[in-house]
């Protein structure tokens, strides 16, 4: 065979072994699997980001280059101290991570079996969950919300006799619904020597008097993950955390990466979490919820939009008439919302990230424009 005479020649020979090789090598649990759809993997541009609920807002923060040569703490004493002041915890029961995805993550590496144990999830829901466990080989059980999106733990006991962790996310993404205390406590029970019970608050500071964090002393098997990204206004930080018992924590310990938290990471995260910190929290976090509502009453009057779930998270959740003519007119003007209708029971359904003044107002006008004209043609 003669040597390839031009550059792309060589490369589509070399792209040719490439792919030889990944189809030799690949683990066969993940030929199968599919990238998570995130909003910057499906969309390269636009106007408005209003898909992946982020918070509108852009903080400033400073920081100190002085250490950037040296590497930096696994677990930064500042970071863990503040944050556990602010969930009413000891540090001990802190663990902080690459977003609370790292989080599940670790949680499934420490304690899953690949190729043997499962865990449960509760559809429709995060999907982090579930992608996890089939990165790592773990089978994935199903409970299926009830109907308005409430927790079926009789049908999770019934029907799960074994799993290793049941993920119930709350307030639910994308639902934006609550789930009852008293079907956490049943859970907690029913596993309370068998399985961990991990609560997703990722959307707490939307909802604060819902948190079951004051459960994390009674329950051993209880795990809650939070996270910056969302009320902190912090998404493209990557900082999360894990609360549970010590020994929950020094067990996920062993899993980490060795420097999860990057020096940049740790300042920006200790700042956020500063008395100062906290008062923005939650003037921004008051602030979006007024822009919420001012959301809601505006899709009400329109009859062909109908709310979803409920109210507890930093998005809306509504089902739409001509879902997929409007969602690709607000992409076509540069305003991005969710489509969450491959979700189970969520049919027509497009999920709104709750902007800014300015962001909410022109979404709202798009969407008045396509029912108006465009849909009125189509």
């Amino acid at each position: 065979m003669s040597e390839p005479r031009t550059m792309s020649e060589k490369i589509a020979i070399r792209n040719e072994q490439a792919q030889s090789l990944v189809d030799t090598l690949t683990c066969s649990f993940v030929q199968t699997l599919k990238p998570y759809e995130s909003a910057r993997r499906l969309y390269s541009g636009g106007q408005d980001w209003l898909n992946a609920n982020e918070s509108p807002f852009s903080n400033p923060f400073e920081l100190d280059d002085s250490s950037f040569n040296r590497y930096p703490s696994c677990q930064p004493d500042t970071v863990v101290e503040r944050y556990a002041d602010y969930a009413g915890l000891e540090k001990e029961q802190v663990l902080v991570s690459r977003g609370a995805d790292e989080g599940i993550e670790c949680l499934i590496r420490a304690f899953c079996e690949p190729g043997k144990d499962n865990i449960v999830i509760c559809p429709p829901t995060y999907g982090m969950y579930a992608i996890s466990a089939e990165t790592f080989n773990v089978q994935v059980t199903k409970v299926p919300l009830l109907e308005g999106f409430a927790l079926d733990a009789d049908s999770i006991i019934a029907q799960c006799e074994s799993p290793k962790l049941i993920f119930v996310c709350a307030p639910n993404n994308p639902t934006g619904t609550l789930v009852e205390r008293e079907k956490l406590i049943q859970l907690l029970d029913a596993y309370q020597n068998k399985a961990l019970v991990v609560v997703d608050e990722a959307y707490i500071e939307f909802a604060k008097e819902q948190s079951v964090s004051d459960l994390l002393n009674s329950y051993a098997n209880l795990v809650i993950l939070r996270t910056l990204s969302k009320g902190f206004a912090l998404a493209g930080l990557r900082c999360g955390f894990t609360l549970a018992a010590p020994e929950i924590i020094q067990t996920l310990l062993k899993v980490i990466a060795p420097y999860p938290i990057p020096e940049p990471v740790a300042q920006v995260a200790a700042q956020a979490l500063s008395k100062e910190g906290i008062e923005r929290l939650n003037q921004q976090v008051d602030y979006l919820q007024s822009q919420k509502a001012v959301l809601v009453e505006q899709i009400a009057k329109l009859p062909q939009l109908n709310l979803v779930g409920d109210l507890y998270a930093n998005f809306i959740l509504m089902r739409a008439t001509q879902k997929q003519a409007l969602m690709d007119y607000l992409v076509s003007q540069g305003t991005l919302i969710r489509d969450q209708s491959k979700q189970l029971n969520l049919d027509d359904c497009l999920r709104i990230s709750i902007g800014n003044e300015e962001q909410n107002k022109r979404l709202m006008s798009l969407i008045n424009q396509f029912y108006e004209n465009v849909g009125a043609l189509t």
